[in-house]
């Protein structure tokens, strides 16, 4: 069967390579460089099993940057392509989704279109309604960035939106289901057919409540840094509790990268006519943290502040919307001068500030290294780093 895929990020990518294992799948993108990688079976995101999937299996997947090559013949469309957060808008920038499914609609009118990108409560059955297309679904995804291929071989569960009463929908959303099911390695996947609507609130609250919860454990944990307490000891205490649970309760700078800051923006516009104070209170949590770091850092008058890494979190090479570089903002309104280290970055300059790329040269520079992630190459300087990471994971 053929597949076409739009959109190479973590989604699009790590969708293409899993079922590019029993399907002939087309990857397209706009950027050349990342399509030439992908077709030399090398990975263009920083994933471990992406890469060890396109180095050693025998995949049949062809990037290409012709969109009329990729969806002419395709039985399914998946539309993995970004959808960020316009704050002038109040509203996810789905441009970028309208124009994929006006092409395929151009080009392959009979292909189920299934949306795997984030978006607006509502907007599946919107598009559908204003482009008269009845072969649109939406499917959110539940995916790591660092892992994405792992989570998609390992399904939490696999969620499918279908309109109601569709007959012909609901057959072509099971065979899809069947699809990613059969590539997985992962047997007795939990599989759920919502309304189209409903299954994009499910995407939007599921990446709420996390960022929920790393807002909470954040606060717990300036609370216990405020007053000289052991944050490890009440998180271990408040874990054992089976309804809460020993995970994801790591703190760190704030949430960030791809999903939750845009998602929880997402969610609190959609609740525009609807009373609420928890959705709010997420969204103003993330920026009362990084207030709380920064003056964690000012109270020590540093010369220098040297940061560590911009990416979000281990493992990872995405730094969009990373909270460090939140905190790095507010030192910087402060007069303070920044140094970065950044190992994936070529410029010498980011957002105004140096970057060394000498590791031994940025530890000498610096007074105070911000850390949201700990790593061993920093351990010689443990009595500079600030880090908040307790655990040394995620």
């Amino acid at each position: 069967m053929k597949i076409a895929v739009a959109g190479m990020g973590y989604v699009g990518l790590s969708l293409a390579v899993l079922l590019s294992q029993r399907n002939d799948v087309w990857a397209v993108d706009v950027l050349p460089d990342r399509v030439e990688k992908i077709n030399q079976r090398i990975s263009p995101i920083q994933d471990r099993e992406i890469e060890e999937y396109l180095s050693t299996k025998q995949l049949s997947l062809h990037a290409t940057l012709n969109a009329e090559e990729a969806y002419r013949g395709a039985a399914y469309v998946l539309i993995a392509v970004p959808t960020n957060y316009d704050p002038d808008k109040n509203y996810f920038d789905t441009s970028l989704v309208e124009a994929v499914i006006r092409q395929v609609h151009a080009i392959e009118p009979n292909a189920e279109m299934i949306i795997k990108s984030t978006i607006p409560v509502g907007f599946t059955e919107r598009i559908r309604a204003a482009y008269g297309i009845d072969n649109l679904l939406f499917s959110p995804e539940f995916l790591r960035e660092s892992r994405a291929l792992f989570d998609n071989l390992y399904p939490s569960r696999i969620v499918i939106g279908v309109p109601r009463d569709s007959v012909r929908q609901r057959e072509r959303a099971e065979r899809f289901a069947a699809l990613l099911q059969e590539s997985a390695l992962k047997e007795n996947i939990p599989t759920l057919f919502p309304n189209l609507t409903e299954a994009e609130a499910i995407k939007l609250f599921a990446n709420t409540y996390l960022a929920l919860r790393v807002a909470y454990f954040n606060e717990l944990d300036s609370y216990a840094e405020r007053h000289g307490l052991d944050t490890r000891q009440i998180i271990e205490g408040v874990g054992y509790d089976p309804r809460i649970g020993n995970y994801y309760n790591n703190p760190s700078f704030g949430y960030g990268g791809y999903c939750l800051p845009k998602d929880t923006k997402q969610l609190l516009a959609n609740f525009e006519d609807v009373p609420q104070n928890l959705i709010q209170a997420i969204v103003d949590a993330n920026q009362t943290r990084k207030q709380f770091i920064a003056e964690q850092i000012l109270a020590r008058s540093p010369k220098r502040v040297g940061i560590y890494r911009l990416t979000m979190k281990s493992n990872s090479d995405n730094f969009r919307a990373s909270s460090i570089q939140g905190v790095m903002e507010l030192l910087l309104s402060a007069g303070v001068r920044v140094v970065i280290y950044e190992p994936t970055l070529v410029e010498n300059e980011f957002a105004g500030c140096p970057v060394e790329h000498d590791l031994t040269a940025f530890k000498a520079q610096s007074d105070v290294i911000l850390a949201n992630r700990y790593c061993e190459e920093i351990a010689d300087v443990l009595d500079k780093v600030y880090t908040r990471d307790l655990y040394f994971r995620d």
